[in-house]
């Protein structure tokens, strides 16, 4: 993905009580005292679509949550040939503490503004405050489950079968981070990814991902308003699309 010209991004204000992502980032259970400390090490960073956040092997300084925005991840294989290997949403957690580097590529999907803390001074946090290490480890174990389901969407699932899966992922992660209560009523959100970047993700072509949306969109399953806003009128039909057995519950 090449890089894009720089231009300027509007940062949050540093106050993590009006944080977009504060009760599901990685400072989801901390106390007033322990956000004092993550104060003092964070900063924001901001990246346009396009733009690389980090290169796979490059020392990496930070650790940070996704406020707004959507990154992707890649790796290069030794002939050149790139996979896209998942997606960063917002309050998706960046970086591992104990490693100075990262496996893979992370590039701006779309617009993107990061809450980066320092790595040493965060490693250091991590010993001293169990509510960050608890809530990292569960987001560990929620990245690896997404792992595995992508694993599933990309192994052994029909296109419209991918679509459908990749739409209830996205549909799913909006309404959490709206606390919306249940996926009962009509959701709408917008589409963090490109025809194109969905095609590169899911292993299939631009003209493939086209054909299903408007076939899902023919069926009532989704609406469409603009390229991007996905209108879902009843999120069990679009369940009942992915080939899952699944209830559709959303994800702590």
């Amino acid at each position: 993905m090449a890089s894009m010209p720089n231009r300027p991004l509007t940062l949050p204000k540093q106050d993590c009580a009006d944080c977009p992502i504060r009760h599901k980032a990685v400072c989801a259970r901390c106390e007033p005292d322990e956000l004092t400390l993550l104060e003092e090490i964070k900063y924001y960073k901001g990246f346009t679509a396009g733009q690389p956040i980090v290169w796979a092997g490059d020392p990496m300084e930070f650790v940070a949550s996704v406020v707004s925005g959507v990154a992707s991840m890649t790796q290069t294989m030794e002939d050149g040939r790139r996979q896209m290997v998942g997606l960063l949403l917002p309050s998706d957690f960046l970086g591992r503490p104990n490693r100075d580097t990262v496996s893979y590529d992370v590039h701006a999907a779309t617009d993107i503004v990061l809450c980066c803390f320092r790595r040493n001074p965060f490693q250091q946090l991590i010993a001293t405050t169990p509510h960050v290490s608890q809530r990292l480890l569960e987001m560990t174990l929620d990245e690896l489950d997404a792992a595995r389901e992508w694993m599933l969407l990309l192994g052994r699932k029909t296109a419209r079968e991918k679509i459908a899966s990749f739409l209830t992922i996205i549909a799913r992660r909006d309404a959490s981070l709206k606390n919306v209560p249940s996926l009962g009523g009509p959701l709408s959100f917008d589409l963090p990814l490109t025809r194109e970047a969905m095609a590169d993700y899911m292993g299939l072509t631009i003209e493939t991902v086209s054909r299903q949306m408007t076939a899902l969109r023919k069926d009532g399953v989704i609406e469409l308003d603009g390229k991007r806003r996905i209108i879902i009128p009843d999120f069990e039909a679009l369940l009942d699309e992915t080939g899952d057995d699944d209830d559709g519950g959303l994800p702590s």
